[in-house]
């Protein structure tokens, strides 16, 4: 019985303080700051497709305007979310704003290719980039 009321009572006191692991998690598009330097207005929405991959929100009810979303939360500080927005008039690419993580998608995207979660294309890049340096 004592030992059940210590466990009990060390589990309740480092339940709340940081103590445990928390992992930071990335999610949403990861995008290429070369890709998105490319954009320019006029594309068609293939082009735009075959460069930044699908949008996270497509919405049904505004099918001009595509949201590429990325969020990061990190341990010990808030949530970072940013939003590049594509407006299209018909098929042709009209306006983008908004911004995006090119350094942290570029660290992500190195530290996943290491587990082989990334397209084939990207992982040839990675294997070259490594390669070259």
């Amino acid at each position: 019985m004592r030992s059940i009321a210590l466990s009990l009572l060390i589990a309740l006191g480092t339940a709340g303080c940081g103590v445990l692991y928390k992992v930071d998690i990335y999610q949403g598009n990861l995008l290429d700051e070369r890709n998105v330097a490319q954009l320019k207005e006029g594309m068609s929405k293939r082009q735009v497709l075959s460069l930044l991959g699908s949008p996270s929100v497509s919405d049904p009810f505004h099918a001009n305007r595509w949201d590429y979303l990325a969020t990061i939360s990190q341990r010990g500080s808030e949530p970072e979310v940013k939003n590049l927005v594509l407006n299209f008039d018909g098929d042709s690419l009209a306006s983008f704003d908004g911004d995006y993580f090119p350094k942290q998608d570029n660290e992500l995207r190195i530290r996943l290719s290491r587990y082989g979660n990334l397209p084939r294309e990207e992982r040839e890049k990675a294997r070259q980039s490594r390669a070259g340096r």
